[in-house]
């Protein structure tokens, strides 16, 4: 009993001594209405105060009932002292604090639109809680300030050029993205969960509710459940801030695109404890192919819960819906070579009925901080896209230029059940320190497709004519598919069912030497996996994956990292030969060096990597595509170098750039495999590939605010997308675009005008299918041009 009442007693203490302070927090801009990093807010005398993260926010807890007066200072940045009383067991929002340029300023400092491409910190998704520089491993972040100069508008345009060795060859517009990178298709990850549940997802995310773009190089399953030893990309979204603010973008551009989206932030109480965002976007959106076309809009509100100082709930949901032409409209044919059509040719008879998508996703994110030390997170998201559509595929193509043009059923449902616990911690163990990280992750993922019912819209003596198109009513009419049955039952007859549930346990502990600057990771990953694929038995597998890296500190600005990590992922695939699909296991050793250069304003990376990969399956080159049959590899080798620069190098000079040599190659090949022999090279990559994006604002005078944009992005050696037995389509030709703008900011105001493509160049990736025989490809769109009028409130 004495215990329990001095237990009740020390809760009682506890609430009293929360109960008697209160909490600061607020925003911070600079006088061209950009976010304020790293401004220093304090308590004039007292002890207590805060930093502004990227958003320009800051808060400062537990602060004792009273009157205060808030010092805010920052290099090349005007002082201020602004008076706040706080109450107790109630948030203080201090109105936006908006500061000017010191006349004392430093040609060397920079202001808060300088930091905007680059970002120090990782987001809490990701789990490690360690800043980037520190970290043992290639990461990097795309901001969302480089996503609106480049405007780009959905996670399949031109993000990449931001990220080293990235490339995306095949697509369907803006349905999926499927990245490539190390030599394989990297994973796709939102807020943390994987939500890869087939080949082809997941729906590609609309622009508007994306905060940043996090791309993490090599094995990171570990961190983030189950995932592909070259990397994966995590979407964040935007979160509310606390702050009362709002963004309305319109955006107009070529082949008749017109856009419109609207970012609200705000708090929901007075005490400022019950926060929302609330992102909405619409557009529609043509093609330099005639009869093609993408319209879609989203809907993405979120509200946070701040319980007390150490608890927060937080919980999104986004619903996005596309409405497009059918998606194998992107494709060509010819037996004649690649590039032998117009840029805008097409085989798209105008009438096809649309695909049309609906993308849900709900998540729910817990945080309390136990202590000072340890920290608890639990989220769960429930994700679920509806998809009823079509596939142009030709059942023949012919040497004389003509084609028997076909359209393939394609309705799909995906649906994911995820789950993740994890808790972070810090202790002291004589002169070691030890940051620990440990946690469960659980999904049930399912997937379904029906893609047997299929049409032909020509016939023999009646073909398409390449050479001579014809956009009239096919000579077999249009398709009608029959949908009376339901999804489930018709995906049962097609083969098209996957399902899978998996579980794993973790733990890592980074070990810090000599007050923190040597760190030694040791981690164990434990996965659970029970799956089947098309129609195939149940197959279980478990597997344990170490990882082991190494990080150095040189100077405050400057460490050295080496990784050996092993990754464990499954897949699903009907083999050909009839055998039981094996999940993918592979492991990575990488060095690696990073350095923050002039004051934090910009830096770089340069990693070496070498990642074995065993049993991954690709399409059977003797098959039809369409078919779903695969071959396994038996093991591949992928390895590089890559080099990125981000941030600004002088006061409104802002510059992305970044260089990879990839070299991936098959070093074994499965008994009874023939169509892929030892040495041939991994479809689907550029040797190399460099890319640059360069910014300038004028910082004074009569044209302070304006400025210009400039870059580009170039591949070598490009291997086709496809295995081939044919010896002269195994390399593409090399690929060169640039693109550039011009934008002007003032205030509330910014407008920004880019040209894509300025060199109005032939742009294609493809590749060449021996069962046809013929050569594909998917064209890019000749030179366009994109306007965009932001303001913000």
């Amino acid at each position: 009993m004495r215990i329990t009442l001095g237990f009740i007693l020390l809760i009682f203490q506890i609430s009293i001594s929360t109960a008697q302070t209160g909490t600061i927090s607020g925003t911070i801009k600079t006088a061209d209405g950009q976010h304020a990093e790293y401004v220093n807010i304090g308590l004039k005398n007292t002890s207590m105060g805060a930093t502004t993260n990227k958003s320009g926010n800051y808060e400062i807890r537990k602060v004792p009932h009273g009157k205060y007066t808030l010092q805010i200072s920052s290099i090349g940045l005007e002082s201020k002292e602004v008076p706040v009383e706080v109450e107790s067991g109630k948030t203080v929002i201090v109105h936006e604090i908006v500061l000017n340029e010191s006349s004392e300023k430093l040609d060397e400092v920079i202001i808060s639109a300088s930091r905007a491409y680059k970002d120090n910190e990782m987001s809490s998704s990701m789990r490690l809680m360690r800043p980037i520089l520190e970290t043992p491993q290639n990461i990097q972040i795309v901001t969302g300030k480089v996503l609106a100069d480049q405007q780009v508008i959905s996670m399949s345009d031109g993000v990449l050029r931001n990220v080293s060795g990235a490339t995306r060859v095949e697509h369907w517009g803006d349905m999926y993205t499927n990245i490539t990178m190390r030599g394989s298709q990297i994973q796709a990850f939102r807020n943390g969960f994987n939500v890869v549940n087939s080949y082809w997802g997941p729906l590609t995310e609309d622009m508007s509710f994306v905060d940043h773009i996090e791309f993490v190089k090599g094995p990171a399953g570990f961190m983030l459940a189950n995932g592909d030893p070259s990397g994966l990309y995590n979407v964040v979204t935007k979160k509310p801030t606390g702050v009362t603010k709002g963004e309305f973008t319109l955006t107009s551009g070529s082949y008749d695109l017109y856009r419109a989206t609207i970012d609200l932030d705000g708090k929901l109480s007075r005490n400022g404890r019950l926060l929302y965002r609330l992102n909405v976007a619409g557009q529609n959106k043509n093609s330099f192919r005639a009869y093609e076309y993408n319209n879609r809009y989203s809907i993405a509100p979120v509200v946070s819960y701040q319980f007390d100082d150490r608890t927060k709930l937080t919980m999104e949901y986004t619903l996005q819906h596309s409405k497009m032409s059918d998606v194998g409209s992107f494709y060509v044919f010819s037996t004649e070579g690649y590039a032998t059509l117009p840029v805008d040719f097409t085989t798209m008879p105008p009438g096809l009925a649309p695909t049309i998508t609906n993308d849900h996703s709900l998540s729910f994110n817990f945080q309390h901080e136990i202590n000072k030390n340890w920290k608890l997170t639990a989220q769960a998201a429930y994700y679920i896209f509806f998809q009823e559509g079509s596939d142009m595929w030709p059942a023949a193509v012919n040497t004389d230029g003509t084609m028997i043009r076909a359209v393939s059923i394609w309705d799909a449902k995906s649906e994911m059940t995820l789950a993740q616990f994890f808790v972070n911690g810090k202790i002291q163990t004589g002169q070691i320190s030890h940051t620990i990280l440990g946690g469960l992750d659980l999904g049930t993922k399912n997937y379904m497709a029906d893609w047997s019912q299929n049409h032909q819209l020509d016939s023999i003596g009646a073909e398409f004519n390449t050479a001579s198109p014809s956009y009239t009513t096919p000579v077999n009419g249009y398709p009608i598919p029959n949908r009376t049955l339901n999804l489930e039952a018709r995906a049962v007859y097609s083969g098209g069912l996957i399902d899978q549930q998996y579980s794993g346990l973790y733990l890592q502990d980074e070990l810090g030497f000599l007050e923190n600057k040597i760190r030694l990771t040791l981690a164990g990953r434990y996965t659970f996996v029970k799956q089947s694929a098309w129609g195939g038995s149940p197959d279980e597998a478990r597997h344990f994956s170490p990882r082991i890296g190494l990080s150095a500190s040189i100077d405050k600005q400057t460490s050295v990292y080496a990784l050996y990590d092993q990754a464990f992922t499954p897949q699903s695939g009907i083999l050909a030969n009839g055998k039981d699909v094996k999940p993918i296991t592979g492991n990575n050793t990488e060095f690696g060096i990073k350095k923050d250069w002039g004051n934090g304003r910009w830096n770089t990376s340069l990693a070496i990597y070498r990642i074995m990969k065993n049993h991954e399956l690709t399409s059977d080159p003797d098959s039809d595509p369409n078919s779903g049959l695969s071959v396994e590899l038996g093991q591949k080798r992928s390895q590089g170098i890559e080099f990125d620069l981000r941030g600004t190098i002088l006061p409104g000079l802002n510059l992305v750039a970044n260089y990879a040599y990839t070299d991936s190659k098959v070093t074994k090949v499965t008994e009874g495999v023939t169509s892929i022999s030892v040495g041939d090279v991994i479809p689907g990559f550029a040797k190399h590939t460099a890319n640059s994006w360069l910014s300038y604002k004028i910082q004074n005078g009569v044209l302070k605010g304006t400025g210009a944009s400039l870059g580009f992005t170039y591949l070598i050696d490009r291997a086709t997308a496809t295995w081939s037995k044919t010896e002269n389509t195994k390399n593409l030709p090399d690929y060169f675009k640039l693109d550039g703008g011009i934008f002007w900011e003032k205030e509330k105001f910014k407008i920004t005008a880019n040209v894509f493509n300025i060199l109005d160049k032939y742009l294609y990736s493809g590749g060449y299918y021996d069962y046809l025989p013929a050569y594909y490809w998917q064209t890019e769109a000749p030179r366009n041009l994109r306007l965009s009028l932001a303001y913000r409130f």
